[in-house]
């Protein structure tokens, strides 16, 4: 039954992340995501303001993160790009998201998807308690690492991938330096990072 009809509770998911930039791993982890907890679809939300990085690193114009994403996904059935933190104003916090799209669409279940790194750390969260309640958090566990415990008090489901050791960081050193990418970072994503003029050496 398609999402929106009478009886059928949408399911979305929530991928948020800097993107910074997006690649093969952040796509597996969303596909897999949505077969395996069969979502209506899944949003990769690009953090306009990620507050956890900026102070640590330079992090690349939120509109150029998110053309990348939007690229990366057209043509992907079930995958979205989300600008909902990009147009809102001030830091993104995924509770800010979540009650948008609670609000957006009533009824629906929302599902968090987070990496292990990412579940080991939802304390650091601000009001990590208006999430809890609100979400399934859906903790996408790699080949070969060991599992996080569950955090207290969230409904969690975990879904498996291949071990693919992909770091953003070290993308943007390869392309900063002019190494390659390709299978690493998707072909769409790969002409608009291009076209865009990102990640040049000295940028």
């Amino acid at each position: 039954m398609a999402a929106g009809t009478s009886g059928h509770r949408q399911r979305i998911g929530i991928f948020g992340g800097t993107f910074d930039p997006v690649h093969v791993g952040h796509l597996v982890a969303a596909l897999e995501a949505r077969q395996a907890l069969q979502l209506d679809r899944v949003l990769l939300v690009v953090a306009g303001d990620p507050w956890q990085k900026t102070d640590l690193r330079p992090v690349t114009p939120a509109e150029d993160r998110f053309a990348v994403v939007a690229a990366t996904v057209e043509g992907i059935d079930g995958l979205e790009a989300s600008r909902l933190e990009i147009d809102r104003s001030g830091p993104s916090y995924t509770a800010d998201t979540v009650r948008q799209l609670a609000a957006a669409h009533p009824g629906a279940e929302l599902f968090l998807v987070v990496g292990d790194d990412v579940a080991a750390e939802l304390s650091t969260w601000q009001r990590v308690e208006e999430v809890v309640g609100a979400v399934t958090l859906v903790i996408v566990q790699r080949g070969g690492v060991s599992p996080v415990p569950d955090p207290v008090g969230w409904a969690v489901r975990r879904v498996g991938i291949p071990a693919l050791e992909i770091s953003s960081s070290d993308l943007r050193e390869r392309l900063a330096t002019g190494r390659n990418v390709h299978f690493l970072v998707p072909e769409a994503a790969i002409r608009c990072i291009v076209s865009r003029n990102l990640y040049a050496s000295g940028r």
